[in-house]
């Protein structure tokens, strides 16, 4: 069973949450980031990119870079931008996107459970970005920003959520410039408290990290090396955990996560489509955008024309977790065989292209010359990735987006 615990939230007074809030620092590189925090000096993209306000071109992996986030930190408690609550709190996060709202209880995970298994991966991480983070952890010695999770729904959870939302006025209740909508309630009453600490060490078995591998493995790590460096550690300091927000799984929604191909290996657009009719039955869709409508369904975009390819009997394997993917289906039958495309992680003829960016972007990305061709996918289900991670399984590369993204800054989770 799982250990998620309160703690003293480091964070905004309610008046500057929206300036505070941002993105998520692995969705933007240093001069979006730039661009995102030009003119807002509180926002906390100088603490998780901070590299913004050191010259141009300075390596994002420096000495300087992790300095300047641990002063940005320093300095943003001592004017009062961030302030740690009194007591251990737990708190309820929620998102609205297109008239669609999920809840998160935000609480601080264990770092046992992560190492022992009880909380679930379903990527790979990389090792150059999992030390970034650790760096960033221990320069700051707290976790910045939250994981996001995802847990079998519990009712008795949905129960105190409902409770908490109906009858206290949210903390911070703002609509970013991406026009999501953020709430934030904390749970103060002791008696609930005890409550959600008790369900989830009684009711939820596991958990599951939806989107932030790299977070997740970084603050295990790091808080691993303080215990093991630590000869008086009892195991209830704060280093033994990290900040999460936590959603039932019936909540969430994964959306496709679609690839564009730079060139066609070689082949014409019609060769191209001679030898796909091998694995999948082609039907051309002229000019009218075409989204794929159940799995081993495939959208096409090629020489200005769309096309639904649906896979042949024979191409997946049901009863294999990752076999069934049409990720793998797309790799295994069109990317590797006839676009020589072997290597996913590191091949600089494909790009990938999340769902919430719609699939104008695909058609853009080609007639614009840049691509070639563009395929859209099916989303993966959360049932498809809870089972790929309770059978030990990794996913293949890019395949799930989950949106939308958690904002950080809303509250931070020290370790001493």
């Amino acid at each position: 069973m799982t250990v998620v615990k309160p703690f003293r939230g480091l964070r905004p007074p309610a008046g500057l949450a929206s300036e505070i809030a941002c993105l998520p620092y692995d969705v933007m590189n240093s001069e979006e980031a730039a661009v995102m925090a030009r003119g807002k000096e509180k926002s906390l993209l100088h603490i998780t990119k901070s590299e913004i306000d050191l010259p141009e071109g300075t390596d994002v992996h420096s000495e300087d870079v992790y300095r300047k986030a641990f002063e940005n930190f320093t300095e943003w408690q001592v004017k009062g931008w961030l302030v740690q609550d009194e007591k251990p709190n737990f708190y309820i996060y929620a998102q609205t996107m297109k008239g669609r709202t999920q809840y998160g209880i935000v609480g601080a995970a264990a770092v046992n459970d992560y190492l022992s298994g009880v909380i679930r991966k379903h990527e790979l991480t990389r090792p150059d970005k999992e030390e970034d983070r650790m760096v960033h952890v221990r320069t700051n010695n707290a976790n910045i920003e939250p994981v996001f999770f995802a847990y079998p729904a519990v009712k008795e959870l949905d129960k105190i959520v409902s409770r908490v939302v109906r009858k206290q006025k949210p903390e911070y209740d703002f609509v970013a410039e991406d026009g999501i909508g953020h709430q934030f309630w904390v749970i103060r009453d002791e008696t609930m408290i005890s409550q959600v600490e008790k369900l989830f060490n009684e009711k939820v078995p596991l958990m599951y990290v939806a989107d932030g591998h790299h977070r997740t493995a970084a603050a295990a790590r790091v808080g691993k090396e303080k215990r093991d460096k630590n000869p008086a550690h009892r195991g209830d300091e704060e280093y033994n955990y990290f900040l999460a927000v936590i959603f039932p799984d019936e909540q969430l929604r994964i959306l496709d996560y679609n690839r564009v191909i730079r060139d066609l290996n070689g082949h014409t657009p019609e060769q191209l489509l001679s030898k796909l009719e091998e694995c999948f039955v082609v039907k051309d869709k002229g000019s009218n955008t075409y989204l794929p409508r159940k799995l081993h369904n495939f959208a096409m975009y090629l020489n200005g024309k769309w096309y639904s390819l649906t896979a042949r009997p024979g191409t997946f394997n049901d009863a294999d977790p990752i076999g069934v993917l049409d990720v793998t289906v797309l790799t295994e039958k069109v990317l590797k065989p006839l676009l020589d495309i072997q290597d996913l992680r590191r091949s600089k003829r494909i790009d990938f292209i999340g769902g919430i960016r719609g699939l104008g972007e695909l058609k853009k990305r080609v007639d614009s010359g840049e691509m070639k061709v563009a395929f859209a996918l099916y989303p993966v289900s959360m049932k498809q990735l809870i089972t790929i991670a309770d059978t030990g399984n990794i996913m293949p590369p890019k395949t799930t987006w989950f949106e939308p993204k958690l904002r950080s800054g809303l509250v931070i989770h020290k370790l001493d």
